[in-house]
């Protein structure tokens, strides 16, 4: 389970940072537009589809790699209050009555969505350009397989934790700045370096 756990994690958080560059991509067609509509009176046609396109695809191969290191949003205030062992237990529960019925949900109709749209070379109504959204549509079962890949490492954490009492250390964990600090000042570490 640990190997498997340590591919999983290395693997979506992989490919959530090569899709990370594409906010490079987003802000240079961003920026593309504003100086050809404010300064030269020209604007595009096709930079409204892309930078909906770029922004969808960060989002979907992202949350993956943010369920992998923790960067999610979630609501914390009596999660914490738990043991450890509480915690996967709850973690698992929830992993099974709402995570892993959303994401088969989401792959199964992202299947579809994305094959139809291949089947008639779907293009974008938004814009005159109508950029294709094939190649997006495909983004969809491809993040669902990829929180697939990461939900059955989840599990895996959780069953770990409810055996062995304490969470397995994650590949690329964050851990917020306050416990750091805190636990170099029980260590009697210095601390300038994290606070400047």
């Amino acid at each position: 389970m640990k190997s498997y756990i340590n591919f999983a994690d290395q693997f979506v958080v992989w490919i959530g940072r090569a899709f990370a560059w594409c906010i490079f991509i987003l802000t240079a067609a961003v920026m593309y537009e504003v100086i050809m509509r404010y300064f030269f009176n020209a604007p595009t046609l096709w930079s409204f589809d892309f930078t909906i396109q770029m922004y969808g695809a960060v989002f979907m191969m992202g949350g993956a790699s943010a369920i992998s290191t923790k960067t999610h949003v979630k609501a914390d205030m009596y999660y914490n209050k738990l043991s450890e062992r509480g915690q996967a237990i709850l973690d698992l529960i929830l992993f099974f009555c709402f995570y892993t019925p959303g994401v088969f949900a989401l792959t199964y109709a992202g299947y579809f969505y994305a094959k139809k749209a291949w089947q008639v070379h779907e293009v974008s109504w938004n814009s005159p350009a109508q950029i294709q959204v094939y190649f997006s549509k495909s983004l969809i079962p491809t993040a669902g397989i990829l929180l697939v890949i990461i939900g059955i490492a989840e599990i895996f954490r959780c069953i770990i934790c409810i055996q062995e009492g304490k969470w397995m250390d994650r590949v690329n964990d964050v851990e917020e700045t306050e416990k750091m600090i805190l636990r170099k000042i029980q260590k009697g570490e210095n601390v300038k370096d994290l606070i400047s």
